[in-house]
This record gives C-alpha cells, structure tokens and sequence, in this order.
C-alpha cells in the first residue's frame, strides 16, 4: 500500500500450490546448502567406526579392539548392534553413507509425522506443505545435524520407539506392541527407559514383550558371538573412557553437568545417583498426571527428556529424544487461547528448537570453567531440565487421537 509517497510491504504466506512449491524449495535448498557447508560437518566419524568394526569383526579381529585409525574410539554399542550392521561388510564405503542418508531421511519422515503431523491436521492446515516447512526447520537441529553428519543410529532408533508407542494413538491393541522398543534397547541401552514408560502407563503385555525381545536379541548376539558378549557385558560396557571424557561439552547430562563442574576431579556417584533418583521421582509424577490427563503425546515427550538427562554420556545428538517435547511445546503454545500464556509458550516453542541449532555449548568447548562456562556449556542441560518440569500437560488434548489402549 502506497501513502504520503512511502511504500509498504506486507509479507503473505503463497496459497496457491505454485507458490508454497517454490517456498519450500528455496527453503529447502538454503538448509541444504547451509548443512553441506557448516563448519561443524562430523564428517561420518561414527559411521566409520561401525564400518571399520564390523569389518575388523568378520575379518577375524576382536569387536572391541576395533579402533578408528589415529584416534581412541572404537565400537561402544552391545553385540546385536554389531549383527544388525553386518550388511555393511557387504558395500563400500560410498554405499554405507548413501544408505545411511536414506533410512535417515525416512526416519526423519515418520518422526515429522507421528510428532508434527498431529498439530498440523488439528491447525487444518495442508500436510505436506506444513511438514514440508517443519522438516527444513528440524533439519537445523543441531542433534539432527550431528546425527546425520556422524552417520549416526539416534534418528532411526527414535522413529521404531514412536511407531511402536504409536504416536498418535489409532485406536487399536496390537500383539506387537514393544517389539519396537526392545530392539531398538538392544541396539543401545538408551531407549530402555521406555520399557519403564509402558509400565508406568499401564501397558505391562507391551512391557514385557519389549522387554523379552530386548533379552532375546541379546541371547540371540551371544548365541552367534558368546565371547564379544562376554567381553561387551564383563569390561566394554563398564569402560567409560572407550566413549571419551565425561567432562566434555558435548555430554550434555546430568552426569556431565557434574563433571565438569568438578573438573579435573571425578564427579560423585552419590551426588549422580541422588540427582537420577530426583529425575525419575519428577518424571514419574509428571508421566502419571498426563497420562490420567489423557495426554500420552506429552507422557512420550517426558520419557524421552528422561532418557536424555540420565544417562551417564548424552552427546548433543543424543539429543534427539527431546524431538517429541518440543512438537508438544508447539501444540499446546498453538491451541492455548490468545493472551499472556499463548504469547509465553509460542515465546518458549520458537527459541528452544533455535538455542538447540544454534550450537552455542562450543563456545565453551575448550573450559567450561565459571559462571558463564556453567551456564553457557550446560545450556541444552538446562533445556532438558525445563521441559522435564514445566512441559505443558493439557486434559482430552485436542492435537491427538483416542488414548493407546492397553496391550
């Protein structure tokens, strides 16, 4: 609109397919560009790691004397995580990364889905457009970044937990409920904390079945291998110094909060045990109340918070199990009705998911020493802490379907 000779221009969203087509695409290929080029590129390091270790493996080498060549990293994961990656022995290198890429792209799709999809059919608005624009902004993340460029599990073990909890719910029991989850805690310790989450939601068949396919994956690796389980089980596991140091910047946890502020001592047991025990009592009030709430999205959510902060190492593309709280941030800040608390919450939902691309714990990678290195280097700790404690819980949430049926 033109006044008194000044021009003004007012930004539309495109409406027609034409339009949203050429925004998605010039957003989709500015991200691209962006994460072909950022320095912070991990350049498969991890990929290499399980390349190199299955093949020493087959070769007739031991799987945990396997070490990335110049470095001190080696295969850290349990024994049917080796078997799992045996088909790379069968490709070369190019053809591990461009498989890689693959399943994590269609990871990355049933994540967007089974966690934006929900708001974005509640909004009315057009699915593959809103994904479409979500999926650029949750390609910036820095643990979906790290993910990819470490040529890392975290995306693809992430998707089967959320198809196996069905997230949003359909409506139907299933005999296979927790099959997903117990082998994808087969593949790393980490997504066993959601075998507790179906207990505490009152699913114990789903439990128990996750729990038995955990077992039987790992008898099943001991069967083909018993001594690299005896030796993952008996020593590999109990090493911490094969995954690196604790009081590294990126073991964003509550044991690496720890260790650096002690560092260079070693950071209490007790103090860890006595913090783990504060985050399991919060995290099982708050999973209680959403789920008598009716909101399993925001119980998941929690669950996967949890998982983050409680484990001894949480590198920062661990990170990707806050995914699910930050879709439920989104929903509940969207549906909450005009005023202070939608402002506070779309405040919250648009800079968390910014703080976590913004990659801003390096800052203090070299000492995290002081005041500034305790806040600024524990930055994504503080985030997992405040979604553990304040992520909304809503009553009959309208971004969802009927509640998981007991299985």
């Amino acid at each position: 609109m033109t006044q008194l000779g000044t021009t003004e221009t007012t930004w539309r969203w495109p409406t027609t397919t034409r339009g949203r087509l050429i925004l998605v695409a010039s957003l989709a290929s500015t991200v691209l560009l962006f994460l072909m080029t950022v320095p912070l590129h991990r350049g498969w390091f991890d990929l290499g790691v399980y390349y190199g270790a299955v093949h020493h493996w087959v070769g007739g080498g031991a799987l945990y004397d396997y070490q990335v060549p110049g470095s001190k990293y080696g295969f850290t994961y349990p024994p049917f995580a080796a078997v799992t990656m045996l088909p790379m022995t069968l490709i070369h290198w190019n053809g591990a990364i461009a498989f890689t890429l693959l399943l994590n792209a269609a990871a990355a799709v049933v994540i967007l889905r089974l966690t934006a999809g929900p708001v974005v059919r509640t909004r009315g608005w057009t699915p593959w457009y809103a994904l479409a624009l979500t999926g650029c902004a949750f390609a910036l993340l820095e643990p979906v970044r790290d993910t990819v460029s470490f040529g890392q599990v975290n995306l693809l073990l992430l998707a089967l937990v959320l198809v196996d909890l069905r997230l949003p719910a359909d409506g139907r029991a299933s005999r296979y409920a927790g099959i997903g989850i117990g082998l994808a805690a087969a593949v790393k310790l980490t997504p066993a904390v959601f075998i507790g989450h179906l207990l505490l939601t009152g699913r114990p068949r789903a439990a128990a079945t996750a729990t038995a396919v955990a077992l039987g994956a790992t008898g099943l690796a001991a069967w083909i291998a018993p001594d690299t389980s005896r030796v993952y089980w008996t020593q590999a596991l109990w090493d911490t110094d094969r995954v690196g140091s604790l009081a590294y910047v990126s073991n964003q946890s509550w044991q690496g909060l720890l260790a650096r502020f002690v560092e260079p001592y070693e950071p209490s047991r007790g103090i860890w045990a006595a913090g783990v025990l504060v985050l399991l009592t919060l995290w099982f009030v708050r999973v209680r109340r959403a789920t008598a709430a009716g909101d399993h999205a925001a119980a998941v959510a929690l669950t996967g918070v949890l998982a983050c902060l409680i484990s001894p190492v949480t590198w920062v593309h661990h990170l990707v199990w806050l995914v699910p709280a930050l879709a439920v941030l989104a929903g509940a800040a969207l549906d909450t009705p005009a005023g202070p608390d939608r402002r506070r919450l779309l405040t919250w939902a648009v800079a968390l998911p910014v703080v976590l691309s913004s990659s801003v714990v390096w800052l203090w990678s070299k000492d995290s020493s002081g005041i500034d290195g305790f806040l600024g280097g524990n930055t994504y700790v503080w985030i997992a802490l405040g979604l553990l404690v304040a992520l909304p819980v809503r009553s009959a949430p309208r971004t969802h379907l009927p509640p998981l049926p007991r299985a």
